[in-house]
């Protein structure tokens, strides 16, 4: 199997997926937020936030792993995308780190199937475009390295977003 065939997009809900991790658009708290990181909080339970208060916080780029408590997903990979500042502050090899540390967490910790939101795209503001041509690179990049991976599923918000990431995709050689 090509690694182009181990991605899929989709438009939907990500805390509705049956894998073995989703990936959290998380805040450096950790602690619950708006957004994927609020909408993962609520549909994972209470326990989902005790286990991450033990985790104090996460940087900018890095990842950290829980239980997935009340999801369907085995486990949540959280991840701290950067704040859009215009792109001169260190975002895009920031974001590019979300997405291979993640991948790294994964691998770790036995997962095979992960699915990924669009990082920092929401109130951080990063670009759509330029944020889904570093995550599908990224992901292409660690696919290549990773074979346990066997499957990474984009799961995104809006026809906006899924139009990008389709294009994208279907232009890589």
């Amino acid at each position: 199997m090509s690694v182009k065939e181990r991605i899929t997009i989709i438009e939907g809900d990500i805390t509705k997926l049956d894998v073995d991790a989703i990936v959290n658009a998380a805040n450096n708290s950790l602690l619950g937020g708006g957004g994927v990181d609020g909408a993962i909080h609520r549909a994972a339970g209470p326990k989902l936030l005790d286990e991450c208060i033990k985790l104090n916080g996460c940087d900018t780029g890095d990842a950290k792993i829980t239980g997935g408590y009340n999801l369907p997903a085995r486990h949540v990979i959280h991840t701290v995308g950067p704040i859009w500042h215009g792109g001169n502050h260190g975002e895009p090899e920031k974001l590019a780190s979300c997405y291979r540390k993640s991948m790294e967490v994964a691998v770790a910790n036995g997962v095979q199937t992960i699915a990924f939101p669009a990082i920092s795209t929401g109130v951080y503001r990063y670009p759509k475009k330029e944020a889904a041509q570093i995550a599908i690179n990224q992901v292409v990049e660690c696919l290549n390295e990773m074979p346990s991976i066997k499957k990474v599923t984009f799961v995104l918000f809006g026809l906006e977003n899924y139009d990008i990431y389709t294009t994208i995709l279907s232009e890589l050689k």
